[in-house]
């Protein structure tokens, strides 16, 4: 029986901004999970491994097997930790692999995930969930503890890098460094962020994998606004075009969400080929 955050996990995630809480995705989940990120990077070859956008939207296996990534956003697990920070209505907007390859895994540079996301008001909760170990030599999250407190978000400039996987980065003047923590997980570990947080992580240079699948939730009282979405961060698919999904609860926006728009569409990319969608990155 899962009862999502406890009292001392949700002041965790109030004053800093994130927590490791101490539910574990199932071995069993995670197995299949480590086998559909493999069958994911087999596939789509011709698209960065570090972002891999929307798994959840994949069709069952011909054999009949769930979407693993699916199982996971809907995990009741996973869903009881989101709802202790953003209520009982819960709304799926994206999910991703992000797969930093061993020795050439790049960079993503410190950033706020909610600089360019369109809900509002602006309110989301990223679940980080661990498939191979994280660890500082491949590449872990780093958080600056804190920095979502403040109403008002940091200063970004588009950088002119290639050689990360989000061109939004934040001015150096905005935080100290020095204040990083870095998140080591082991498999079936989870984190939990908030969209005001700042964080980045560095280059995997070393030998190992690094994979993850994020899952990135909002309270179905706040209103995925296609109209806001007014630049790209890097990535090829429009984040205009998120399918959403109420995995929780109702919708509270007096229809104002839109749970038919991109449904389709992403079908469609997915049988093109096509994995890479625009959004934040850990």
């Amino acid at each position: 029986m899962t009862k999502g955050l406890d009292t001392h996990e949700l002041a965790h995630y109030g004053e800093r901004g994130y927590v490791i809480p101490s539910f574990r995705l199932p071995d069993d989940l995670l197995a299949r999970l480590r086998l559909g990120v493999d069958g994911l990077l087999a596939g789509y070859t011709d698209v960065p491994q570090e972002d891999l956008a929307n798994p959840h939207m994949l069709p069952p296996s011909p054999d009949g097997r769930p979407n693993p990534f699916l199982e996971a956003a809907t995990h009741p697990g996973v869903l009881d930790c989101v709802e202790s920070v953003l209520g009982p209505d819960l709304v799926l907007w994206i999910t991703r692999v992000l797969c930093k390859p061993a020795t050439i895994g790049r960079e993503v540079p410190w950033h706020q995930d909610g600089e360019y996301w369109p809900m509002r008001p602006l309110s989301t909760c990223s679940v980080w969930i661990a498939i191979d170990p994280v660890s500082t030599g491949n590449g872990c999250m780093r958080f600056i503890p804190g920095s979502h407190r403040r109403d008002t978000l940091y200063r970004h400039h588009v950088t002119d890098r290639d050689d990360v996987v989000l061109k939004l980065e934040l001015d150096r003047d905005q935080f100290d460094e020095a204040d990083a923590v870095n998140v080591e997980l082991d498999p079936g570990q989870v984190s939990l962020h908030d969209v005001r947080l700042i964080h980045g992580s560095l280059a995997n240079r070393s030998g190992q994998r690094r994979a993850a699948l994020i899952l990135r939730y909002m309270p179905a009282s706040a209103h995925y606004d296609r109209s806001l979405v007014k630049r790209s961060s890097g990535s090829a698919f429009d984040i205009a075009d998120q399918p959403l999904l109420l995995v929780r609860g109702a919708d509270r926006t007096d229809g104002r969400n839109d749970f038919v728009h991109g449904h389709q569409l992403w079908w469609q990319r997915y049988a093109r080929g096509l994995a890479v969608a625009s959004g934040s990155v850990g």
